[in-house]
């Protein structure tokens, strides 16, 4: 039976229940923390996890879902230090082992980075490629730019050769890196843009790697033009193991039709999550380390929030973790590093709304859930009608919340291949600005699983 959200979310329920009547069973504490995980909930994933080992300390499981968690929230140290405990109770457990081994090499590997990092002549990659002289070999038949530009018949090119699964010459796609970095780097933080009383745009949620059903979405709505403008809210990687082709054919297209073309920045496009998630190794396996390091580059560029009309404000995660931020305030955000742990550029990217009034700590573990009384004071303050963020699953792809308030649009349908949720998008027209849903359902795709070049950690199940 296919593993779905309903059967984790009923899991919770059940484990809810259960701990209501028995509330110093550590089992059930590590079971419902497992069912967190999968839906996501790292934050109460690792609560639970934790819970349980106050239980009982010799409870083996515990300290693995516990490091799990903390693997998922990219806290590398503390999952260390939990299977570091596993391996000394059971030596022999090959998969514990494996897992320490892997998480260790992380922590080095960091510790190097930020070694490095403090050598403040920070450069860029791309003073160290050299574009202009990299030769394209005569038996690659695929698509090139033009005299270095990308036109919208290498797009169609590079989409069909993509949906062979080829892949593009190397050379092409350091161009179209170094020039969408080039063009992303001169955008504000708050992208502002105006729609006149007869246009429209199409805004779209994650899309996660799923390339065939980014293809549709260009097929059911028609692909990108100066008269056809997409807001594409990110969270355009990982997972899905078609990430390269989303994002090449998603940059290509911003080169295309800058002003046309948006796209911002989600807590998939950070060094943390590649990691973890499948990016980072995709880009490995089918280019190079060095191309990885130019990704994470020009996704330090990318805008973290766009208005429409003075209206409509859209932004990948959601509101912020105090009131009182102004789109002044985010208009000043620096926003070209990883993002912080806490702070208005953080929440961008990572809160979600609750049902209930006021704040509460995340289910993720980062940033916090926001009420609609907080929607409420927060667009009363900037003069606004409503949110648009995308973010979290919907099973019809959309969601409208805080009194139509608060939407939540999600573009990848079937999430990774085991969710079942449609996927849809927003067109909004200048006219009204009312948002006017249009769901879709999955594709069929090449026979390439999601997380197939994930951390071997987030692969191997969660024992």
């Amino acid at each position: 039976k296919q593993e779905t959200e309903k059967d984790y979310e009923n899991a919770i329920k059940y484990y809810t229940e259960a701990l209501e009547l028995n509330p110093s069973n550590a089992i059930y504490y590590s079971n419902r923390s497992l069912a967190y995980l999968r839906t996501e909930c790292y934050g109460y994933a690792l609560a639970d996890a934790t819970k349980a080992l106050e239980i009982d300390k010799n409870y083996i499981k515990g300290y693995y879902r516990r490091a799990t968690s903390n693997m998922a929230l990219g806290k590398f140290k503390a999952a260390l230090k939990d299977y570091e405990t596993v391996v000394r109770v059971r030596p022999n457990d090959k998969d514990a082992t494996m897992k320490y081994q892997e998480c260790s090499k992380i922590v080095k590997q960091k510790a190097f980075e930020r070694a490095i990092a403090s050598d403040e002549t920070k450069k860029s990659v791309v003073d160290s490629l050299d574009i202009e002289n990299m030769t394209i070999e005569d038996d690659y038949v695929g698509p090139k730019l033009e005299d270095g530009k990308v036109t919208l018949t290498f797009m169609k090119e590079m989409m069909d050769w993509f949906q062979d699964q080829k892949k593009l010459h190397r050379k092409c796609a350091y161009q179209i890196l170094v020039q969408v970095k080039d063009v992303l780097s001169k955008l504000p933080s708050l992208v502002e843009i105006t729609l006149k009383e007869s246009e429209k745009i199409t805004i779209c949620g994650d899309t996660h790697g799923q390339y065939y059903d980014l293809l549709n979405i260009f097929k059911l709505n028609g692909l990108p033009s100066e008269t056809n403008p997409y807001l594409f809210n990110g969270d355009f990687v990982d997972r899905g193991s078609f990430s390269l082709e989303v994002i090449l054919t998603l940059f290509g297209f911003k080169l295309l039709f800058p002003d046309n073309f948006h796209l911002l920045r989600g807590n998939h496009e950070t060094d943390n999550m590649n990691q973890m998630y499948g990016f980072e190794g995709e880009v490995k396996a089918k280019y190079t380390a060095q191309m990885f390091q130019l990704f994470s580059e020009v996704f330090q560029w990318l805008p973290l929030a766009q208005c429409i009309n003075n209206k409509v404000l859209i932004m990948h995660g959601g509101l912020f973790s105090e009131d009182g931020v102004t789109l002044d305030d985010l208009r000043k955000i620096d926003r070209n590093r990883q993002p912080p742990d806490s702070g208005p550029m953080c929440d961008l990217l990572w809160s979600d709304p609750q049902p209930q009034n006021g704040r509460s700590i995340s289910k993720r573990g980062v940033s916090c859930q926001f009420g609609p009384d907080v929607t409420e004071r927060f667009l009363e303050q900037n003069k606004l009608d409503f949110i648009v963020r995308s973010h979290e699953v919907k099973a019809e792809g959309y969601e409208v919340t805080h009194s139509g308030k608060c939407i939540t649009v999600f573009s990848a349908p079937n999430y990774c291949d085991q969710m079942g949720n449609k996927g849809a998008y927003i067109h909004l027209r200048g006219s009204d600005l009312k948002p006017e849903f249009h769901q879709f359902t999955a594709v069929p795709h090449p026979n390439v699983k999601p997380m197939a070049y994930a951390n071997t950690l987030m692969q191997l199940g969660m024992m």
